[in-house]
């Protein structure tokens, strides 16, 4: 006797290509947490950066089974990043979302927005903090005397700090993609 039943009603499994890709969006959005970015914003980023066609909110959520309010908010932070972009299909009245694919521009727009929503800020936090203490000028006798000193010196040693770090970034985006390269290379002969 023949099995007559429909194939359609039967869910066919993942194939090898679905399943990388499920796999490196989940661990896209793992590392989103390490990185200060929220899971789902890591996630749907993976998820476009992967697709080759653009992709609509509803299919977004659809994906990565999420609802239309955190989708939302998450495609708008991931643009407001410009990380993403959105466009618009002829005849289709969905919002549709495309990533930028190249890694080199994906490192420099985020080490850009990084920059400016983290390290700027606490850079001018540690001038204003320092600004607010370089006019004490306690005796030797003070107690507070090596607090003062002790706290200066940390908060130059944190600015010097950002300042190189910032200043090496600075470098590798001016040099452009093979200078990650490149310096790599050079780390690694001097540890040698």
């Amino acid at each position: 006797m023949v099995d007559k039943t429909p194939t359609a009603d039967i869910p066919s499994l993942p194939t090898p290509l679905e399943q990388s890709k499920a796999q490196f969006i989940r661990r896209w959005g793992e590392m989103g947490g390490y990185w200060g970015i929220n899971r789902t914003m890591a996630e749907i980023h993976a998820l476009l950066f992967v697709s080759t066609e653009p992709i609509c909110t509803d299919d977004v959520m659809a994906k990565l089974m999420i609802s239309r309010g955190n989708a939302s908010m998450n495609l708008r932070s991931l643009v407001d990043w410009g990380l993403i972009e959105r466009i618009h299909l002829r005849g289709d009245r969905k919002e549709y979302f495309v990533c930028r694919t190249d890694v080199w521009e994906m490192f420099e727009t985020i080490v850009r927005q990084r920059r400016r929503r983290e390290v700027e800020p606490i850079v001018e936090t540690i001038e204003h903090c320092k600004a607010m203490v370089d006019d004490i000028q306690p005796k030797a006798a003070d107690a507070d005397a090596e607090d003062v000193q002790v706290y200066k010196q940390r908060l130059d040693e944190m600015h010097k700090f950002l300042d190189s770090f910032g200043t090496i970034v600075d470098l590798m985006v001016k040099l452009g993609p093979g200078s990650l390269q490149r310096l790599s290379g050079m780390m690694t002969k001097l540890v040698k």
